[in-house]
Parts: C-alpha cells; structure tokens; sequence
C-alpha cells in the first residue's frame, strides 16, 4: 500500500475510511509485484491497481465488503481461461490479495496512518502485516525505522514483533519489499506466519555528469523512471536551469570533485556523458570503485578504447573496469537525443531487472521474471 501512499495519507487526513487490497504473494506470469495496491474508500472512489485490469471489479467489491464488515481478508485469483466468466489472470498468472479495512475504530489504523505519512514525506520506512496465518492476527502491522525502531504489534507472542522487526529493517536497508515466513513465537520454527513487509525508500540517484543535449533528454527519462536527478559538469555556461528545467538538482563543479564528497548507495546510477577525458578518466577512477548500481560512460567504441587505456595508466584494474557499461545503453539504433536517453534507460532497466534486452517476440524468457529474484547487481553504463 504505500505504492500509493500520497493519495492515501491525503485520505487518511480528510478522516475518509478506506479499504485497501495489497498483493501479497504472486506466482507465473503476474502483472503486478507484492506491494501493489488498490483503495476504495466509503463513497467508491478508487486508487491505484492489483492486476492491470483482470481482476480490480472483484478487489474492488472485496473492499467494499472489508468497509461494510471491518473484516481483513486474504484471497487468491488465478488463470481464468477454463471459465470465460470467472473472475481471474488471463496471463496464465496467480495473485494472493489482502483485503484490510482502514476505518476510524480500526486499532491499526494509527500505525498505518504514520506509515503513510512517513511514506508520503519521502522518510524511509517500512511496513510489516500479516499476510497469512490466523485469523485474529491477519492484517496486523508494525511500522519499522532505519534505526530499528517500531511501533504497532502483530498481536502475537512478545518476540514476533522484534524478530520482525529486525527482518524489515534488513529489507528497508536494501530498498526491498518481500514476504518473511516467521514463526508465531517469533522463531524460525513452529506455526509459520506469513508477514509481508513494504519498504519506502528515497527516490533513487541518478547522476548525470556531462550538461550536453543526450543530457537534457536522459533527465527527463530519468525523472520519468522516479529518479532524482542531479546534473553535473564544470561548465558554469552550460549547466544551467534554463537548459535543465526536470532536473532536481545542478551542480556546477569538476565531476570528480562533486562524487568524492555526494552521498551515493547502492541504488545509485551514474552517466558520464562528457566523453571527455579530462573529465572521464578521474571521474571514472572513482565511480568503479563505489558500491553504485550502475556505471555507464558515453562515447565511439574507438572513445571507449582509448578511455579503457587511460583508466588502466591510473591503476583500475580489469575486475573495475569489468564493472563499466561502454558504449552506454542498449542498440535501438538510436540517433537522436531522445531515442539515445531511451537505450540508456532500457539498459538501466535492464540492469536492475536482470533482463536480457533482447526482444521478447520469439523469445523463451518469462516476461514477468519470478518476483523473488532479486536485481542482477551488476554496474553498467546507465532501486
């Protein structure tokens, strides 16, 4: 739910009451990822999305029951095709949803009020409920904070709530949202509970270095993805608002200079678009040492030849260097600025995903990878 959180926190501070259906648990090919949401609120509005379609009627009459009884539900929609009438996933996927009433007299309201606000305010977050287990306790939630502290319950044995809180902080460090099976007493053993916890993190970095025309176009790309983007380059008359109106951020500095001492982490991408070496090469020095998501430098394959042979006279070694995506983005057969910020934004993707890049239409590979793989954790040239 806190994929929607702005809208959300706005209801909760009009005093509306709502339900909210979350994808807890998803198998083949499922549209949407745990932590999708969709909420109806007590006069029918509806936010946000479970399925891309196939399923938001019967989500939304489940909320719509959730509001009238104040009961939390847990319900499964799979593949349709056996009854043209049912209710299901025409890709052949299988989707868990929870169905959790949010009204004024609801004891978890609180704790889910303060993690949509924290959410809605961009503060790291996350939020732990129970997915699956008994009944009394599904839906119940604890809010947890980068420092490890957490408010709510999940109404179980005193160490539930402290060994879940522990769990969710690691996946908040990691930016994840995932489901933990966690015994009822808080052990690895005994009568498992499903607990799905939602992370809320900043908007990842992108950093693009370079105040030239590819530039204009990846930031609004970028902006377009949900980073927040910074522009950099030493040229005063060329990093400018005027020229960089979508950027969040503009920095007029020796890249080098600014990447020693910004905040990056490992959600982190980073685009050198100089093609410079004056700039590259002690850019590019650092960058492939960083724990950074993704490093990607701009330039002809003969640019890129000789950068490597520069990089290799400062002391990167070849592991580093491994870690470079040169030339950047994916071959579209791109030539304008915007056709090139779109390659260097499928390779992000990519990267981050753990896609191929190759063309689905006659391919094997699932188009909706497996949820619980995690991002490829490779640093190429384009959370």
């Amino acid at each position: 739910m806190l994929d929607i959180a702005d809208e959300l926190n706005r209801w909760v501070e009009q005093g509306r009451d709502f339900a909210v259906a979350t994808v807890v648990a998803v198998g083949g090919s499922a549209p949407r990822q745990p932590g999708a949401a969709l909420a109806v609120d007590a006069d029918g509005a509806a936010i946000g999305s479970v399925s891309g379609g196939c399923v938001e009627g019967a989500v939304y009459a489940l909320c719509q029951q959730a509001l009238t009884d104040g009961e939390t539900v847990r319900e499964r929609f799979g593949y349709s095709d056996d009854d043209a009438f049912a209710v299901g996933l025409t890709c052949g996927g299988v989707i868990d949803i929870l169905v959790t009433p949010v009204r004024a007299d609801d004891a978890a309201r609180p704790v889910l009020a303060t993690a949509l606000a924290t959410a809605s305010a961009g503060r790291a977050a996350a939020l732990a409920r129970v997915a699956s287990g008994p009944a009394g306790l599904l839906g119940r939630a604890l809010l947890v904070r980068p420092t490890g502290e957490y408010e709510g319950g999940l109404g179980g044995h005193p160490e539930l709530d402290r060994t879940v809180a522990e769990e969710a902080r690691a996946l908040l460090d990691a930016g994840r949202t995932a489901t933990v099976e966690i015994g009822e007493d808080g052990s690895r053993c005994g009568a498992p509970l499903v607990v799905l916890v939602e992370s809320s993190v900043p908007p990842p970095r992108m950093i693009v270095f370079g105040a030239i025309d590819f530039a204009s176009a990846l930031v609004r790309v970028g902006k377009f993805l949900g980073h927040h983007v910074t522009v950099c380059d030493a040229r005063p008359v060329f990093a400018t608002r005027a020229r960089f109106p979508d950027a969040d951020e503009i920095v007029v500095e020796w890249p080098h200079r600014y990447l020693e001492r910004t905040s990056v982490d490992a959600r982190t991408v980073l685009c050198v678009l100089t093609h410079d070496a004056k700039f590259d090469v002690p850019l590019l020095r650092l960058a492939l040492r960083l724990p950074v998501a993704y490093v990607g430098a701009m330039g002809s394959r003969r640019t890129h030849e000789d950068r490597n042979r520069r990089l290799r006279e400062v002391g990167v070694t070849e592991l580093e260097l491994a870690r470079l995506r040169s030339p950047i983005g994916l071959d579209l057969g791109a030539r304008t600025p915007e056709e090139t910020a779109l390659s260097i934004a499928a390779e992000i993707v990519a990267d981050r995903r753990g896609g191929s890049g190759i063309s689905l239409t006659g391919a094997h590979t699932p188009i909706h990878p497996d949820n619980r793989r995690g991002p490829a954790g490779r640093i190429g040239s384009v959370a």
